[in-house]
């Protein structure tokens, strides 16, 4: 299984709604970020929270989002980060 994203690539969270067991947070949807790490084919989570066996594995990526695109109230500084492990399928090539 290769990866569809690299280290450094730009990327967009799908807005999708989805019901049941979901593991991208509904705050981190439609955001932009930047793939910080690569950490390689996991069981699909969705399928295993409905009973299923997680086949085929799904890639997950670390996925770095500025904190006030995140938190539009955020009072820390302009550098500070969020990271967030996602699934490839949930993302969007933003280069």
């Amino acid at each position: 299984m290769n990866p569809q994203f690299r280290v450094g690539d730009a990327v967009r969270v799908d807005e999708r709604e989805q019901g049941g067991h979901v593991r991208t947070p509904r705050y981190i949807r439609g955001k932009h970020g930047v793939v910080t790490e690569i950490c390689g084919p996991h069981p699909d989570p969705e399928k295993l929270g409905s009973g299923r066996l997680g086949v085929p594995f799904r890639m997950l990526y670390r996925v770095s989002f500025p904190q006030h695109d995140v938190w539009p109230d955020y009072r820390g500084g302009p550098a500070d980060r969020l990271f967030v492990d996602l699934y490839e399928h949930w993302l969007k090539d933003e280069r």
